[in-house]
């Protein structure tokens, strides 16, 4: 947190001002014991081997990103499932703020997101509360971390997490009762051992080893020897040859060698001709139509009804998942009585173009469905200071004087389009 240098004097300044580099606390730092040091990020979870150099991971973190992108709030709600306020929680902290030191709560998500994507299953782990919820049945979380299950028995897990202690990733077992256990709604397309994803997969990795073969630098040529090589002393001469030739190529400058006049040299100058390209091909628009995706979502060209589309049938199932297994594991019985629920909000403006936005706010203003200094917020602009601008009223009808009888009002020709009756309305107001 900073303080503006208005309320600071320079006396102050220089009493408490700090430098990241004073020689004075690095010698300090340097002698204290603070871990173990890594040249990458010991928390973050890796991809299984095949998928982290494919398009399966562009997916993965694809849908992670836009599943983040939705804000999950610990809410209480009215006796109708209303959403009413927004409950200042630790876990509420967690999912908005900060998931623990080493990552917020929408890298928290995001990384959920993906762990579920590649495993099938993920872990969330209260990693620290302000009781134990092996005791107890009501805790505050105060952290939550990501992890990889390993094991399975009737009541317990082990869970594969990053200790911030000790800095390494450790096996801990756990009680499923106090461990949110997400699977993945797409399990049978993505995670199954033949679902279309992993036969995409393995794909890849073919394609991916051919591709190395090819560009490994080898000649693929046949010599034509001119005796036969039946007997083995007629093999070990022409091993000896090919060697020769080897030898040869390897130590010369511009990679030139002999032959003899009767030898034959033959180069196999053309692949092995396979349909495994159009496999692949196949296979990923397969993927994408049972995952409700296009190509135009990845490369952000895709209209309004496309994401419509994809939201309702790729990402709101998943966010959904997440917001079930949190409510079961992580909100009692009793905080469920009080009407508590872990509930998320898209922002619809999102994917509106600039000039939608004003006519889709006219209509939600008109309807009473929202506020202006509402519309305002939406769009990123300052809530008015002008009190009518927080009253839920139709902007088009007058407002009831005080003390008096609402005037009547004019109304318009049948068939007359809605954004014309307001400029009418004002054109009456103005002969009066």
């Amino acid at each position: 947190m900073s303080l503006g240098d208005e309320r600071l004097g320079f006396g102050q300044r220089l009493r408490h001002a700090w430098d990241a580099f004073r020689e004075r606390d690095q010698k300090v730092i340097w002698r204290q014991d603070i871990g173990p040091s890594y040249s990458y990020r010991p928390d973050r979870i890796r991809l299984r081997g095949g998928t982290e150099h494919s398009i399966v991971a562009s997916i993965y973190t694809r849908i992670g990103i836009d599943v983040a992108s939705i804000r999950i709030v610990h809410s209480r709600l009215d006796e109708n499932d209303r959403y009413v306020e927004t409950i200042d929680s630790g876990l509420n902290y967690c999912l908005n703020v900060e998931a623990s030191i080493d990552q917020t709560g929408r890298a928290l998500i995001q990384d959920l997101v993906t762990t579920m994507c590649d495993e099938g299953v993920v872990a969330v782990v209260p990693v620290e509360t302000n009781f134990n919820p092996r005791i107890t049945g009501g805790y505050n979380i105060l952290q939550l971390r990501i992890g990889k299950i390993k094991e399975w028995w009737p009541e317990h897990v082990r869970v594969n997490l990053y200790n911030q202690r000790t800095g390494k990733r450790e096996d801990v077992i756990l009680p499923k009762k106090i461990v949110g256990i997400i699977q993945n709604p797409l399990y049978d397309v993505m995670n199954e051992p033949n679902s279309t994803l992993q036969r995409l997969i393995y794909k890849l990795n073919l394609l991916d080893s051919i591709d190395e073969q090819v560009g490994s630098g080898k000649l693929d040529v046949i010599i034509h020897l001119p005796y036969v090589t039946k007997t083995e002393l007629q093999q070990k001469m022409a091993e000896e040859r090919r060697t020769a030739l080897e030898q040869q190529l390897s130590k010369s400058k511009y990679g030139v060698a002999y032959a003899d006049a009767t030898e034959k040299i033959t180069q196999l100058n053309r692949p092995v001709e396979n349909h495994l390209l159009e496999q692949i091909e196949y296979l990923t628009s397969m993927l994408y139509s049972q995952l409700g995706m296009t190509k135009e979502v990845f490369e952000g060209t895709a209209d309004e009804k496309t994401m419509l589309n994809y939201y309702a049938r790729t990402i709101e199932p998943i966010v959904s998942a997440i917001c079930d297994e949190m409510n079961r594991k992580f909100l009692t019985k009793t905080a469920r009585t009080q009407r508590q629920k872990i509930v998320f909000f898209r922002d619809l403006f999102k994917l509106a173009p600039i000039d939608s936005i004003a006519n889709i706010g006219s209509q939600f203003t008109m309807s009473e469905i929202t506020s202006p200094n509402e519309i305002r917020q939406m769009i990123g602009l300052k809530p008015s200071m002008n009190p009518d601008a927080d009253e839920l009223r139709n902007r088009n009808i007058s407002a009831t004087p005080v003390g008096g009888t609402e005037p009547e009002e004019a109304i318009p020709p049948e068939g007359t389009p809605t954004e014309d009756i307001g400029a009418m309305r004002i054109s009456d107001l103005m002969k009066n």
